[in-house]
């Protein structure tokens, strides 16, 4: 039988990094494709205490459907928390509970954006959020970034070639792919273009807290005295990626229209995982537990980058050296594709993500390839960098 697809799912691509992912593991292989943060920092000692309280004496409450915005005390102490740590919120803002991080980017779009309306982002940007405004037959603008993150004067130029936009999307803290952070002076000027213009920005900050060095830079949100941000947070990268646990902090009217469009979407999201994270956070020690995480992931980001440096050659590939995040962005020469240095490694046994994946044009030709660090053992990191460096060394002719 011939299927015949709706127009907007027909075109739309699987996820590059999810179909890695989905491989047949290989014991001796290295993977720096994955996004994921380290088993080692999943709290599972006060996970399980928790769980065991609650299948005692709150089973009953934790198995029923909940509440579409989420689980009242987790979303108190969510507010709470973004506000007297960032500053994030105002009187006009209220937070609700989405599953995950990645409801978040949707939900908002669906009510902000309609069909053939264009988001403009960053460029390379998270696959997951192009995969989303795509499959709601949203257009896209790329915007050029560098180390300080998305240039304005690009920004602006998008703006205006595309008066129909809607939405700006941006991943200002630790970006994904490019692990970049968008410098104050651009923040403010990114919240007056989008005053200026008229448009919303939906601000992604799942790696926000994961900061190993370099100053915080306070985020768009905590400068946003209209409600023109649309703040999407995570606890998959501080807490555990399978419990699906994200939230939304914006103005109280797009928050309710939100939730309506949950509660056709999955109607709640996970009760008992809701509650465990609640008692988490409040339970005292979170902050320490942030910290732990941090120490391992800049012990891994430095070991990443050192040994980059000392095996490519000089002038073969250039990276970045984020502050904070899971990612290292490495680029080639202009004229080299980074998927075929993805097949080249795959060979041997390490898998990366190639830099089209995370194009606009998702048949562009890319030099990038990103590397996730926090997932990889020491042993790994050694191993997959040491594969790598060759590869490139081979590859790339000067």
């Amino acid at each position: 039988m011939e299927f015949r697809f709706s127009e907007r799912i027909a075109t739309l691509k699987p996820s590059v990094i999810r179909e890695i992912l989905k491989a047949d593991p290989d014991p001796e292989a290295v993977s720096f494709a994955a996004g994921n943060p380290s088993p080692e920092t999943f709290p599972t000692d006060e996970m399980a205490n928790i769980a065991s309280e609650i299948f005692k004496n709150e089973a009953g409450f934790a198995f029923q459907y909940g509440v579409t915005e989420g689980y009242t005390p987790l979303r108190r102490a969510t507010a709470e928390r973004i506000a007297n740590k960032h500053n994030i919120g105002r009187d006009f803002d209220d937070v609700i509970i989405v599953s995950g991080g990645q409801q978040g980017i949707e939900l908002a779009a669906k009510v902000l954006a309609n069909e053939g309306e264009t988001v403009i982002c960053e460029e390379p940007s998270f696959i997951g959020a192009l995969n989303s405004f795509r499959a709601q037959n949203l257009k896209l603008a790329g915007v050029a970034c560098d180390e300080n993150g998305m240039r304005m004067d690009l920004l602006e130029q998008q703006l205006i070639a595309h008066p129909e936009a809607r939405l700006i999307y941006t991943i200002p803290t630790f970006q994904n792919p490019g692990g970049s952070t968008l410098s104050l002076e651009r923040r403010k000027k990114m919240l007056e273009l989008a005053e200026k213009y008229d448009v919303m920005i939906i601000e992604d900050s799942p790696y926000f807290e994961l900061r190993y060095s370099g100053e915080s830079v306070p985020t768009i949100k905590s400068m946003d005295d209209t409600g023109r941000v649309i703040f999407c947070g995570s606890y998959s990268k501080v807490v555990a990626p399978g419990i699906r646990i994200g939230y939304v902090c914006g103005h109280k009217d797009v928050l309710a229209k939100m939730t309506v469009a949950k509660q056709v979407s999955d109607v709640h999201t996970n009760l008992f995982f809701q509650m465990l994270v609640e008692r988490l956070i409040t339970g005292g020690g979170f902050d320490k537990h942030i910290e732990s995480c941090c120490e391992l992931y800049r012990h891994r980001r430095d070991l990443m980058l050192s040994l980059l440096e000392q095996k490519i050659e000089r002038g073969k590939a250039v990276w970045t050296n984020p502050d904070g995040g899971l990612f290292v962005w490495l680029r080639m020469p202009e004229g080299y594709d980074g998927l075929e240095l993805c097949r080249i490694v795959k060979q041997q046994k390490l898998t990366c993500v190639p830099g089209n994946a995370f194009c606009v044009d998702e048949n562009a030709v890319s030099n990038g390839v990103r590397l996730n660090f926090s997932l990889p053992s020491d042993e790994q990191i050694v191993k997959g960098c040491e594969i790598l460096a060759n590869a490139i060394n081979e590859y790339v002719k000067l």
